[in-house]
């Protein structure tokens, strides 16, 4: 199951901090949306429709443009896959089901 969160943000509201509980994918729905990670070198500027991609446990700053913003953050559930012996992981091509024709 993936889990979708939509928020808004105006001009002047102060800075936001997220820490990444899953893998997310962070999309600006309209606006401009200005985002740091913590631990990278360069700022990210996004319009309505760019996407980044965070990764587990890092934080973003999040701060909206001139006319506001709004965004999503979508996560999709971190299951665990089976394991061979010595604790190898199960390679995806062997879980997946032959399709019905």
């Amino acid at each position: 199951m993936r889990e979708v969160r939509v928020f808004e943000l105006e001009h002047d509201e102060p800075v936001t901090a997220w820490r990444v509980e899953r893998p997310s994918v962070f999309k600006v729905i309209s606006g401009n949306v200005w985002l740091t990670v913590e631990g990278e070198h360069e700022d990210h500027w996004l319009a309505a429709g760019e996407s980044i991609g965070l990764a587990r446990g890092s934080v973003a700053w999040v701060s909206a443009g001139q006319a506001g913003a709004r965004l999503a953050l979508a996560s999709g559930s971190e299951r665990k896959l089976p394991k061979l012996p010595f604790g190898w992981p199960m390679p995806a091509w062997l879980l997946r089901r032959p399709h019905a024709v």
